[in-house]
């Protein structure tokens, strides 16, 4: 018992380290499990054999994962997706099976086995890509959804190349073997049956897991729930997924597709949503561990004696799979950054392909020598694609932004108005708007094409170009200018362009969108006179909702939300202050974190005192400023 505590603590603290710090440093989180495992394993050798034997468990990650992906959809979608499903998935395979079988038996292999080489490099990695899509919210793009629907194909494809590999077997590898057998066939319900009575063992389950998760699970969730026990639910979900991965498995099925297809078919149950928060953590920490265990199962004694074979195999799958994929896309009319995003995403090779040349050694079509090479390009086809998405984000993605607004010059700004409104996004939208409703002449620049087009549908005049250029700034007319509001995205551009501004034309108000405090205090050491946090009072009228939703009376509750604001104000300086020793180089300031900790004392007891009804003479008197009324009143061109 104390040698499982001990491992289980290994794998533990080895995610611990490596997955915060690759998500720190934009690697993704697969890639540190991979290399969390080469380090505990092949490195330092704190793992060994046993990892064989947990990926065998921690396959069941994928398993889930299809589950929770099959959740997302419904037989409508599914149908939907019909043509990328059948078509590119279809000619996907197709293709890669042709191009690996024939460099397999370009290099000499039997027939037999070069195809079933070519089955297992046509497949990609579900658990790699799915995850990595959904950490950088690609999950609903036009390359991210075509992607989906290529892997979906390839998880069904799995089933007819399980039943294909029996077919063949190598008669002198049986003969080396001694005519042994896969043992697995004891756990087979259809090992020793006809093929048609196969067929219907077939359809029979897959029928259950229709008809059982229509009918039978409505009425097992609510039981559960009426115990009112939160763990015993978790249970029944774990039992839902894990029976039905055994049915599948009984049958010669994939689990995965099993498991796809039940959660289909719970797409539209009231209890979905309880579903998916029950098994997401079982998923995330069993896909981590699937990971952490590709890499310490790499061989090193192999891969020091092949490594050149590893090498020049890994990146021609990456190569070939890359052309074909790419060709896909631009038949099925996958254009631009979403066509590589295809392209690169697929390009390996994936966790199925372990499984089939397990069963391809097991029923003797590819020699043990043979599956250990092939298993190591396979790990390390894997270990490059958290690289290849690196790529598609920091060369891909730029390249294509920056080539489509390339594509149009800077406006000519023949208009010239006192607001200047830098950035139409959706903060800069609702404050042109405001201002356009009081008539009030504006000019705006945005340096992306979308947004002026948007703009430019609402009858908002905008105009193509970076903001933060000086030389359009002038054009737009800052000089003369009474207000510049800055809403551009770009945290560092914002605050050089406000420090441009207050510089050469310190007469201009400048009114500023914050991401955050400390982006806020940026702007204002920079000279901005007045910032507003994109989420600040937004989170204050939640926060007053929230408060009568609790049974705090209305107009107390918008009490409370002026005297936060108040309370902020009253320490904004003091705090200003204090944060400007930590942006000075001090790694922590005392004195911040206590001037915050006394905020929140003063918050806490304004907001308990005894609340009267403002009085009339307590609402502060405004005065509206001198305007110059000759440059509101000029007619816009």
């Amino acid at each position: 018992m104390t040698a499982y505590f001990v491992q289980a603590f290994i794998y533990l603290i080895a995610a611990v380290i490596a997955v915060p710090l690759a998500k720190r440093w934009g690697l993704g989180s697969v890639l540190g499990y991979l290399v969390a495992g080469v380090v505990i394993g092949p490195v330092i050798g704190l793992v060994g054999q046993e990892t064989s034997t947990i990926q065998h468990f921690a396959e069941f990650g994928v398993v889930m994962m299809l589950f929770l992906v099959g959740m997302e959809l419904d037989p409508k979608a599914l149908w939907a997706m019909r043509v990328r499903l059948v078509g590119m998935g279809g000619l996907q395979v197709t293709l890669t099976t042709a191009a690996g079988a024939s460099v397999a038996w370009w290099f000499g292999l039997p027939w037999q086995t070069a195809l079933v080489i070519g089955l297992i490099f046509a497949l990609s990695s579900t658990a790699i890509v799915l995850q990595t899509l959904n950490e950088k919210g690609l999950t609903k793009t036009e390359g991210g959804r075509s992607a989906f629907s290529v892997l979906l194909f390839q998880d069904i494809a799995v089933i007819p190349m399980l039943a294909l590999i029996p077919l063949l077997a190598l008669p002198e590898l049986i003969a080396v073997d001694g005519g042994a057998s896969s043992d697995s066939a004891g756990m087979s319900l259809v090992a020793n049956l006809p093929a048609w009575a196969h067929a219907l063992a077939v359809v029979a389950v897959i029928a259950t897991v229709i008809v059982g998760g229509s009918y039978l699970s409505r009425p097992l969730f609510r039981y559960v729930v009426a115990s009112g026990l939160r763990e015993v639910f978790t249970a029944t979900a774990l039992m839902l997924v894990i029976g039905i991965a055994a049915l599948m498995s009984l049958v010669n099925l994939s689990p995965a597709l099993g498991a796809f297809l039940a959660g289909v078919v719970l797409a539209n149950s009231e209890f979905r949503h309880e579903l998916e928060a029950n098994i997401e953590p079982f998923k995330g920490l069993l896909l981590g561990l699937f990971f952490i265990t590709v890499g310490a199962g790499v061989n090193f004694d192999v891969l020091v004696a092949e490594w050149p074979t590893i090498l020049a195999l890994g990146l021609t799958v990456i190569v070939v799979k890359a052309l074909i994929l790419f060709a896909l896309a631009v038949l099925f009319g996958v254009h631009g950054s979403n066509g590589w995003l295809f392209t690169l995403g697929l390009a390996q090779a994936g966790e199925f392909g372990f499984v089939l040349l397990n069963y391809s050694v097991q029923n003797h079509v590819i020699a043990t020598e043979t599956s250990q090479i092939l298993s190591l390009v396979v790990a390390f086809s894997m270990f490059l694609t958290p690289a290849l998405f690196i790529l598609f984000d920091r060369v891909v993605l730029p390249r294509y932004r920056s080539s489509k607004n390339a594509a149009q010059e800077a406006d000519v700004i023949d208009e010239q108005a006192p607001v200047i409104v830098a950035g139409i996004g959706r903060f800069g939208q609702i404050v042109c708007r405001l201002l356009r409703a009081n008539n009030i002449p504006i000019v705006v620049l945005d340096h992306e094409v979308e947004q002026i087009q948007i703009a430019r549908q609402i009858n908002i005049k905008s105009f193509f170009g970076d903001a933060s250029r000086s030389d359009l700034l002038e054009t737009a007319g800052i000089e003369s200018a009474r207000l510049l509001v800055v809403a551009i995205d770009d945290r560092e551009r914002a605050v050089q362009m406000v420090a441009h501004v207050k510089q050469f034309y310190p007469s201009v108000w400048v009114l500023a969108r914050a991401f955050d405090r400390g982006h806020g205090y940026r702007l204002r050491a920079a000279g901005a006179d007045d910032v507003v946090s994109e989420t600040y009072h937004s989170a204050l009228e939640l926060g007053g909702h929230a408060l009568t939703a609790m049974g705090v009376h209305p107009l107390r509750a918008k009490q409370m939300t002026w005297a936060f604001i108040e309370s902020e104000a009253a320490h904004e300086d003091e705090l200003f202050e204090a944060w400007k020793e930590i942006d000075a180089g001090v790694s922590f300031s005392p004195r911040y974190s206590e001037l915050f900790m006394k905020l929140e004392e003063t918050l806490s007891t304004v907001m308990n005192k005894d609340w009267e009804e403002p009085k009339p003479e307590a609402v502060p008197i405004w005065a509206p400023p001198e305007l110059d009324t000759t440059e509101l009143n000029k007619p816009e061109h």
